[in-house]
């Protein structure tokens, strides 16, 4: 399949309970691309765990958002909105694989910026073997890697996200306005 940019629209929607399970599969298929291209198979626990997808779900301020493109579903977020502190995290954030390389993902945080414009800091995470996410995030998105969380500096807020196939850790990244 040739990459070219996408021509449809995106926009955001709030997924409803019964979009739950088709998000969490779809969700771990996004994943588990860059795990198997990594490490040569998908590992023996899912990644992202379903703890931790239930745990951001269900997070305070959590919203479960479907990116659509003209009304198709091809991904989606999980936001975290804090708006006392307008410092809001974007806890997941996934594209169809079938749908990679047409720009959608640009569009979708672009769709998300504008969806909470009060922002003021966004932050999110990505493993340290996700090499695709980390060009998204810093070359496109705009956000800074601030720090490298790893079994000798674990994360104070999730100290149990170390659950990858090697315990590589994961950055954390920043984007302030």
């Amino acid at each position: 399949m040739t990459a070219n940019p996408s021509d449809g629209h995106i926009s955001l929607d709030v997924a409803t309970e019964a979009d739950l399970p088709r998000f969490r599969k779809d969700l771990r298929d996004a994943f588990t691309i860059a795990v198997v291209e990594t490490f040569g198979s998908e590992g023996e626990a899912p990644i992202p765990s379903d703890e931790d997808v239930t745990a951001s779900m269900e997070a305070p301020n959590a919203v479960v958002h479907r990116i659509l493109e003209d009304g198709r579903w091809v991904g989606g977020a999980i936001v975290t909105i804090d708006a006392q502190t307008k410092h809001n995290a974007l806890d997941l954030f996934y594209v169809h694989a079938d749908e990679l390389g047409r720009g959608i993902g640009r569009k979708a945080w672009a769709a998300i910026e504008a969806r909470y414009p009060d922002t003021e800091l966004w932050t999110t995470h990505t493993p340290y073997f996700e090499k695709r996410n980390i060009h998204f995030y810093v070359n496109v998105c705009g956000f800074h890697i601030v720090e490298y969380h790893h079994a000798r500096h674990p994360d104070p807020n999730h100290p149990t996200e170390e659950n990858f196939p090697d315990e590589g850790g994961m950055f954390r990244f920043e984007k302030r306005f």
